[in-house]
């Protein structure tokens, strides 16, 4: 099965003119008969970018949310009012509350912008599991991914408008596509962390060869501590290609570029790749 991977949605703008950024994060995956988003962006520019990069939604049925963040889940109820109904895909908490405290103590709430009973009157019919699934041919979902020491802090991020409670990020997960080269790895913002998410890549999959990793990494918001160690445990995985998005940062890019020579690109809106 060949892929063709498109990013739709990120926060800065590449090869396709015309295109907007913002801060999120949507991945277009299309074959021969079909096609899925992996997020949705905040809604800002899913429906403009797809337009202007000639990719139909209409023809989209799935979508699959890599967690419950506004600016991944924010496009979904425009995309449902113009394109159609769509099954999509999700951890059972992916509606949880989680808020982000600043340093005034104020709380701004950063969860999927509508509840789930909006979304389905506009035609979402969500499919709710936290198990390894197979939601297109030859397309999984990871489930929830057990977390490890490397997983980052995620300071300010919490379950509550206190900020008492720290947010567990139970819902994050990523998406597999197996090909016959290996796995294709797409992030939302991998908040498991990258380490423990390629381990599980390759444990679900029993395939140590991974093609590509796509998406947000987090490392944008961790220590100098925390990057070097996560480094040093990805350079223990056969990865050929990196794409870092949204979440990584430039420093963090900078530091892959430098770690994995000739094999980072930058994936921004517009950018896509064939697997």
């Amino acid at each position: 099965m060949n892929y063709r991977i498109t990013i739709l949605c990120e926060n800065s703008v590449g090869p396709v003119s015309g295109t907007l950024g913002e801060h999120g994060f949507s991945a277009l995956i299309e074959w021969e008969s079909g096609g899925l988003l992996f997020d949705t962006g905040q809604g800002l520019t899913l429906l403009h970018n797809a337009q202007r990069m000639n990719k139909n939604l209409h023809r989209v049925e799935r979508v699959a949310l890599s967690h419950g963040h506004y600016d991944h889940s924010g496009g979904l109820l425009p995309l449902l009012r113009n394109c159609g109904p769509k099954q999509v895909f999700a951890h059972p908490d992916v509606f949880a509350p989680r808020y982000r405290v600043n340093d005034r103590k104020e709380a701004l709430a950063i969860g999927m912008p509508y509840p789930r009973d909006h979304l389905e009157g506009h035609g979402a019919c969500f499919n709710l599991s936290d198990r390894f699934r197979e939601i297109a041919p030859g397309i999984f979902l990871t489930g929830q991914i057990p977390r490890n020491n490397a997983a980052p802090a995620d300071a300010g991020l919490s379950a509550d408008p206190a900020g008492t409670v720290p947010d567990p990020f139970s819902d994050d997960q990523s998406l597999l596509l197996r090909t016959p080269a290996g796995t294709v790895v797409i992030l939302g913002c991998c908040h498991a962390g990258l380490s423990a998410t390629l381990r599980r890549a390759v444990e679900l999959t029993d395939d140590d060869r991974i093609v590509a990793v796509v998406g947000g990494t987090h490392l944008g918001f961790c220590s100098e501590q925390h990057l070097e160690a996560t480094l040093t445990e990805c350079s223990l995985f056969r990865v050929q290609r990196w794409y870092p998005a949204h979440c990584t940062g430039l420093k963090a890019l900078l530091r892959l570029q430098q770690r994995f020579p000739g094999a980072v690109l930058p994936a921004q809106v517009g950018t896509g790749f064939t697997c």
